[in-house]
């Protein structure tokens, strides 16, 4: 921890991070209750979509849930066809698990409705205040993946 910046403002801009991270996550839980899917599985389907194909173990590393966990998530998203299984050309042994379009439809839907919640919330800044804001945040975000791969 470098030493100009004190605990206070440290403790002070995780709270507001905190903060900020359940506001947004209390809306998307407002937003996935007009669909027929749970927060977990929005975020599953959130990955499969950013990244493509996964197999469950693949799948269970991104959601930082248990790898049974994952297994009957994708059980129930697989039921309610969102995602199918699919075996790996290359290898049979491997089982990916593949987005329909009813699950990239919704996740559509619902991150469009998240932005415009965001949008909404922005109005009362100026271009360059949102402009810096996400450079900030990106910044942010790159320096705790280049963290964590330490």
């Amino acid at each position: 921890m470098r030493d100009d910046i004190s605990a206070e403002t440290i403790a002070a801009l995780e709270k507001r991070l905190r903060y900020i991270a359940g506001n947004i996550k209390k809306n998307g839980r407002k937003i996935l209750h007009h669909y027929p899917i749970t927060s977990p599985q929005f975020v599953a389907l959130q990955w499969l979509v950013d990244e493509g194909d996964l197999t469950i173990g693949e799948l269970s590393n991104k959601n930082g849930l248990a790898f049974s966990t994952t297994t009957d998530l994708v059980d129930r998203m697989e039921k309610n066809k969102l995602v199918e299984r699919i075996r790996d050309t290359n290898d049979r042994r491997v089982v990916r698990i593949h987005v329909l379009s009813k699950g990239r439809k919704i996740i559509k839907e619902v991150i469009k409705k998240r932005q415009e919640y965001l949008g909404n919330v922005l109005e009362n800044f100026s271009t360059e205040e949102t402009e810096t804001l996400n450079e900030l945040l990106m910044f942010l975000y790159e320096q705790m993946q280049q963290t964590e791969n330490k």
